[in-house]
């Protein structure tokens, strides 16, 4: 008999971790998520639901007692309560490793603790705080929510000294840090797996394109140097060593204008800069996290395909109910999330643009561009 796999969250990662799930049948028998959206993308896909908060103590010890193993495709949940249901259910990355990188402050010093390259930082406690780091990092800067954010939400860049108080407030009480801004030219990310038994691998370094602080395209692989690549390599293959947490995890990182690698962020989770793998790559993410978190022998992450994955996003001046863009072009893999309504900037569903043999990172984005007019959502 299979195992039951119990997911912090349904959303579209959770949907692509639960149909991944479906092809390994005879170790995975059945998929619980707990989300609170009723009709959550997983549960589209056959996954059972626990409607109920992320953080939901009495949810979660329902999901461990239902389950064998749990993971999440979100870190929002409570680590304390993950932690206290170990004796239920095997869980993977382990609470300790989600309460490290669910705070962004910590998650940071751990890293600097363990000579990893990270922007400048330190925690803020007032508005007096902030002009005290301005005065050391000078501007701009970044006031950063500690926890709870992501796809930008809980940044807020102050370039001015007159933003400080504005800035402060905007935040509304939350825990907070203060980050050297770095300035980059390139973003980069390398998706790195690490199994039960210790078993790390990293896939091919890739680049990504961000618009209004949401990743919009990843090009895989990523146009850097043989430098950059093996820099990007080394630092995510000693994160995994120092944390390890068993899963998939996104490790977002900057290059630096003299070729410098720092992290920016780490994610716990199967991540959106790692969608490409579902058809560049031998072994999908979504695949690979399941076999780290079961004690599998890891795939292999081998680029078979250059690929540039797009993300479809809800338009900015509309709400409601929707179509979905009608794309049937050559190499191109459509994937929409189920998501009943589309509000601005919202994650919808992503497609994979796939080189065909000979066919440059170049020649692809060339064709992406002619795509992307046709990339859009209309309401219904």
């Amino acid at each position: 008999m299979g195992k039951i796999l119990g997911i912090i969250g349904g959303g579209q990662l959770g949907m692509m971790i639960a149909e991944a799930a479906k092809d390994m049948s005879e170790e995975i028998e059945k998929v619980i998520v707990l989300d609170p959206a009723e009709n959550c993308p997983a549960s589209q896909v056959g996954a059972e639901q626990i409607v109920a908060d992320f953080k939901d103590r009495e949810a979660i010890i329902e999901l461990s007692k239902r389950s064998d193993i749990i993971t999440y495709e979100i870190e929002s949940g409570d680590s304390d309560v993950l932690k206290s249901v170990e004796k239920n259910a095997e869980i993977n990355p382990s609470p300790e490793t989600l309460r490290v990188i669910q705070d962004k402050f910590l998650q940071k010093t751990f890293l600097k603790e363990n000579d990893i390259a990270v922007p400048d930082f330190v925690r803020i406690n007032s508005a007096e705080d902030v002009r005290r780091g301005i005065d050391e990092y000078g501007l701009p800067v970044l006031l950063k929510a500690r926890r709870d954010a992501y796809d930008g939400r809980g940044n807020y860049k102050i370039d001015v000294s007159d933003c400080i108080q504005k800035a402060y407030d905007y935040f509304k009480g939350q825990k907070l840090m203060l980050e050297r801004f770095v300035p980059f030219k390139q973003e980069v990310s390398v998706i790195a797996s690490r199994n039960t038994k210790g078993q790390i691998k990293t896939y091919p370094l890739v680049e990504n394109i961000h618009e209004e602080n949401i990743l919009r395209e990843t090009i895989a692989p990523a146009r850097v140097s043989r430098r950059i690549i093996e820099d990007a390599e080394e630092i995510a293959e000693k994160t995994m060593t120092v944390l390890k947490g068993a899963g998939v995890f996104g490790i977002e990182m900057f290059v630096t204008r003299d070729d410098q690698v720092v992290i920016n962020e780490i994610a716990p989770r199967v991540h959106n800069s790692g969608h490409h793998s579902l058809q560049s790559s031998e072994t999908s993410q979504f695949e690979q996290h399941l076999r780290a978190i079961l004690g599998l022998d890891l795939g292999s992450t081998r680029l078979v395909h250059n690929t540039v994955m797009y993300n479809i996003l809800g338009e900015k001046s509309f709400q409601g109910e929707y179509r979905p863009p009608e794309l049937n072009d050559e190499d191109l893999y459509l994937k929409m999330y189920g998501k009943k309504i589309s509000k601005p900037l919202r994650k919808l569903g992503h497609f994979n643009l796939v080189g065909s043999s000979g066919e440059t990172v170049d020649q692809l984005l060339e064709r992406l561009e002619k795509i992307k007019p046709r990339a859009v959502v209309q309401s219904t």
